[in-house]
C-alpha cells in the first residue's frame, strides 16, 4: 500500500521543481509584467505560493518561524514581513514587486526542501491531525498539504504559464 506521505511527496516535489522550470531566465520586466483585468504577476503567483507552503510547513505545522522570517527573507526583498498573499487586495497584490529572480528561486528552493524533509519525516497518524486552516476551515494535514500547498500551487503554475505564452515566452509543461 501506498503511504500518502510519498504521494504528497512526489506531487509537491513536481510542483517545486516546475516553478523553477517556468521561473528560470525571466527578467524582472516579465517577472512583474500585469496582465490587463484582474490578475496578478509572475512574480506574485511564485511568491505568494512559496510563502503559503512556508507557512503551513513550518509555522502552522512545525509551530517554528518561517523561512520567510528566520533566513531574513522579508528583508532581503523588501517585503512585508507577514503577508504572505492572502487577503491582499487586488491593488496590493498588483503593486507587489519581485525584483531579484534569483533571490525568489532560492528561497522557493529553501521552502521546497523544508516541506519535503517535514513530509519524510512526519509520523503518518500526524497527517490526520485536523488543523484549522483560515480562511478554508479545519482538514487533516494531510489534505492541507494536498489542497493548500500543491492543488493551489499547480493552480497558480497554470497563471504562470499562460503570462509566459501571453509574453511570447516557451513554458515546459
Amino acid at each position: 500500500m501506498t503511504d500518502i506521505r510519498d504521494i504528497l511527496i512526489d506531487g509537491i516535489d513536481q510542483m517545486f521543481d516546475w516553478f523553477d522550470e517556468a521561473l528560470v531566465n525571466l527578467t524582472p520586466e516579465q517577472t512583474n509584467w500585469l496582465p490587463e483585468g484582474k490578475t496578478v504577476s509572475i512574480g506574485f503567483n511564485a511568491w505568494h505560493i512559496f510563502r503559503t507552503a512556508d507557512n503551513i510547513t513550518n509555522f502552522v505545522f512545525q509551530k517554528q518561524p518561517t523561512l520567510w522570517q528566520s533566513a531574513d527573507f522579508a528583508a532581503k526583498f523588501g517585503l512585508p514581513p507577514v503577508a504572505q498573499g492572502t487577503g491582499m487586495s487586488m491593488d496590493e497584490a498588483r503593486s507587489l514587486k519581485v525584483n531579484d529572480l534569483s533571490l525568489l528561486r532560492d528561497y522557493g528552493s529553501s521552502v521546497r526542501t523544508s516541506c519535503l524533509d517535514y513530509l519524510k519525516q512526519v509520523d503518518p497518524a500526524a497527517l490526520e491531525v485536523v488543523q484549522m486552516i483560515k480562511p478554508l476551515g479545519e482538514m487533516p494535514q494531510w489534505k492541507v498539504f494536498r489542497q493548500v500547498v500543491m492543488t493551489h500551487g499547480f493552480m497558480h503554475l497554470g497563471e504562470v504559464n499562460a503570462m509566459k505564452g501571453q509574453l511570447g515566452l516557451q513554458f515546459s509543461i
